[in-house]
C-alpha cells in the first residue's frame, strides 16, 4: 500500500481503504481460482495494482468517460482504475465466466458503482466506449482488430479516444505499421522500481 501512496499522494481516504481491501480479497480468491500466479501474489501491489494505475500517470479522464477493459482476467487494469477514477464508467470484459464472476463479486465488495462486468468474447462485444484498456492480452494490431468497433470516434479528453495497452519488451516491430497513431510511454519514467524498466503503455488514437 505504501508504494501506491508514494506515487499517488492525492488518494482520498476512501480510495486508500479500497486499495487496502485488494490484498485480502485477492489472497482469498486466488486460493480458489487462479487470478494471479500464486508465486506472484506477494507482489500484488507492485506488479499488478501499481502497474494498472500507471495509466493514471499519463491520462486523467474527464467525468463521464467510458472505458472498456478488454480481457480483464483477474480485474487488471480495470479494478484499480475504477478505484482511481470514480467518475469514469468501466466495463470489464472477459471470455472466462468463472473469472468474470469473481471480478464482479470483488467490484461489489469494494462498492464500485462505476464498474460493470460482462462475460463475452471481445470479437462479440457490442458495447462502445471512449477508450479500451488492456494488459498484455495480445499484440497491438490484433487488439485493434478486435476492439476498433467498440471505440467511439473523436473524444473530449486530453487524449483522443483510442486504445491504452500495458505491454512489455521491445515493441518497435509491433507498432511500426501504426505510424504516428501510436505513442509509447516508458513506465520507468514514472516508477523507479526494476519491474518497470521494460514496461510500457502504448496509446493508439482512433
Amino acid at each position: 500500500m505504501e508504494i501506491l501512496r508514494f506515487y499517488f499522494p492525492q488518494l482520498t481516504p476512501l480510495q486508500s481503504a479500497q486499495y487496502a481491501q485488494l490484498d485480502p480479497l485477492y489472497t482469498w480468491w486466488n486460493e480458489r481460482i487462479n487470478l494471479i500466479s500464486r508465486k506472484d501474489i506477494g507482489n500484488l501491489y507492485l506488479n499488478h495494482v501499481l502497474h494498472s494505475m500507471a495509466i493514471g500517470k499519463v491520462f486523467m479522464p474527464i467525468p463521464g468517460t467510458k472505458i472498456i477493459d478488454a480481457g480483464t482476467g483477474g480485474g487488471f487494469p480495470g479494478i484499480p482504475l475504477a478505484i482511481l477514477f470514480p467518475d469514469t464508467q468501466f466495463l470489464l470484459v472477459d471470455s472466462i465466466a468463472k473469472k468474470i464472476k469473481v471480478v464482479d463479486t470483488m467490484a461489489k465488495e469494494l462498492k464500485l458503482p462505476n464498474c460493470e462486468t460482462r462475460n463475452v468474447r471481445l470479437e462479440d462485444l457490442k458495447d462502445k466506449g471512449d477508450f479500451v484498456t488492456c494488459r498484455a492480452v495480445a499484440e497491438i494490431p490484433v487488439l485493434l482488430e478486435w476492439t476498433r468497433k467498440n471505440i467511439i470516434p473523436g473524444g473530449k479528453n486530453t487524449l483522443k479516444n483510442g486504445l491504452l495497452a500495458l505491454k512489455g519488451g521491445d515493441l518497435d516491430q509491433e507498432i511500426k505499421p501504426l505510424g504516428s497513431k501510436a505513442h509509447v510511454y516508458n513506465l520507468c519514467d514514472y516508477f523507479r522500481e526494476d519491474f518497470y524498466q521494460t514496461k510500457k503503455l502504448v496509446y493508439v488514437r482512433m
